[in-house]
């Protein structure tokens, strides 16, 4: 069964930065869009970026520019730069394809606050 593991979370001030990184298993990664999503309390789970399986990328207006997402094919793994965080971007990541077909894994929780 396909398995998404999420990890890199953490608490943050404002401004600063973290690295998250989802393991894919089980699943033909290499052919699939994937991206990030994330749900802020009380909120919809949303479309942070996402990448092609060539590489293309794009991202929601509101991390445009301090997001970064990449993938490694051959790994089966998704990263997430983020950079000069706002307490807005507080939420749980997760990964999953463009279709979102697969289970939902547990998320990474970020944290922005002073």
């Amino acid at each position: 069964q396909v398995q998404f593991v999420e990890s890199g979370g953490g608490l943050v001030q404002p401004g600063g930065s973290l690295r998250l990184s989802c393991a894919a298993y089980e699943m033909y990664f290499s052919c699939n869009t994937m991206v990030w999503y994330r749900q802020a309390p009380g909120k919809e789970r949303e479309v942070v970026a996402r990448v092609t399986p060539t590489g293309r990328t794009d991202y929601a207006d509101s991390v445009k520019g301090r997001f970064t997402i990449s993938r490694d094919n051959d790994q089966k793994t998704l990263a997430l730069q983020v950079n000069s965080l706002k307490p807005e971007d507080t939420g749980v990541y997760y990964c999953n394809t463009v279709l979102a077909q697969f289970p939902w894994g547990r998320g990474t929780k970020i944290t922005v606050s002073s």
